[in-house]
């Protein structure tokens, strides 16, 4: 289980070169023009964590598999997507299928780039993205809730259900309000998501700074922090120019470089973090001789669901999970190690799997 991340933003705010950078590609064309991105680009990237290396290293295993995290690169949008303005309106599909969505916003001056309402003032531009994504949940909710009307005058449950939920949507909608504000219960919560509505998705506001402002941002990114925590979104400060110098480097190049710009880590890991923490995700781990591997599970998994990841079969036949904490296997040197010293545990169904951990699951077929 990894996630998909949509990348949306205004032209020229610096989202294709953001995408290359991350995706190590130039299959995006970074252009000082709008519209530049006129098919949605898909990359996936590995999720870098340093504990994973670590347990191969201990497990002297043979093959290293990461997690993984997908980025939607989706044309600019601008004011009036949602009625057909531009190129946004065909891509607003796109969105739809993502997790979250990161929402580029440029906070950089520079005369050379122009901006589409020849202004910088990312909490504007945050506000446009937001309106034209809300209308489109409108359309959306309009036409689904005449199509409802049959099913609901017979008495469908599903169909009454649906109207429900639709109807709530609108309202916050209507009110001004993204859909994600609308309280919704545990027994409606699988109904809703199916609703795939864009603005139920949590959003990352991605602050694109000047290379100088990488390390503690400006006056613009406090700004879109205030904006972030307010809507208890989350926010990451990136320079997308200093991204793509970095991934054309070697990794002990790309370390000095940042070393020198202050950069404690490349802003592919702040994202990714950050976009775990938005979407309530972590990790765990399985290790051995022949393969190293990162499992990317929600937070709140129990085991035979964490097992569920890696097949159905390991959930539906789980009998145990033996688990070893991240700090005891590296701590001790190893399974073997860890076991006789009695930090190996078996556990049940009901064990609640933490990150780090690294497991073993039993199973019946």
């Amino acid at each position: 289980m990894g996630f998909k991340m949509g990348i949306v933003g205004l032209p020229n705010v610096g989202k294709s070169t953001l995408f290359n950078a991350l995706t190590k590609t130039a299959a995006a064309q970074a252009a000082n023009f709008p519209f530049c991105t006129i098919e949605p680009n898909v990359g996936d990237v590995n999720v870098p964590d340093a504990r994973l290396d670590r347990l191969a290293e201990i497990a002297k295993s043979a093959n290293v598999i990461p997690a993984r995290m997908t980025f939607v690169d989706i044309a600019g949008l601008v004011k009036g997507a949602s009625q057909g303005e531009g190129l946004g309106n065909q891509f607003l599909a796109n969105i739809r299928e993502t997790d979250a969505i990161a929402h580029v916003l440029r906070c950089f001056e520079d005369d050379d780039v122009t901006h589409v309402d020849d202004r910088v003032d990312p909490v504007a531009d945050a506000e446009v993205i937001e309106t034209e994504l809300m209308l489109a949940d409108l359309e959306s909710i309009e036409k689904r809730l005449a199509g409802l009307v049959r099913k609901v005058r017979g008495g469908d449950k599903d169909a009454v259900q649906q109207e429900r939920l639709l109807k709530a949507a609108q309202d916050a909608l209507e009110d001004g309000r993204p859909a994600r504000t609308v309280d919704v219960d545990d027994e409606d919560a699988k109904a809703w998501k199916n609703l795939q509505l864009i603005t139920t998705k949590p959003v990352l506001y991605v602050c694109n700074v000047g290379e100088d402002e990488a390390a503690d941002g400006n006056a613009k990114s406090a700004a879109v922090a205030d904006m972030a925590a307010a809507q208890g979104m989350g926010h990451v400060i990136i320079s997308a120019k200093i991204e793509e110098e970095i991934s054309q480097l070697e990794p002990d190049e790309a370390e000095m470089f940042l070393s020198e710009l202050g950069l404690q880590e490349a802003g592919l890991d702040r994202l990714i973090r950050a976009g775990y923490a938005l979407l309530g995700l972590q990790t765990y781990f399985t290790a051995g001789p022949k393969e190293a591997r990162a499992w990317t599970i929600k937070a709140g998994y129990l085991a035979p669901q964490a097992a569920g990841v890696i097949h159905g079969d390991f959930e539906r036949g789980f009998i145990r999970a033996e688990t070893i904490a991240y700090d005891d296997y590296v701590g001790l040197g190893g399974e073997g190690p860890a076991k006789e010293a009695g930090k190996m545990r078996a556990e049940g169904k009901t064990y609640l799997v933490k990150d780090g951990d690294v497991m073993h699951f039993l199973f019946n077929t």
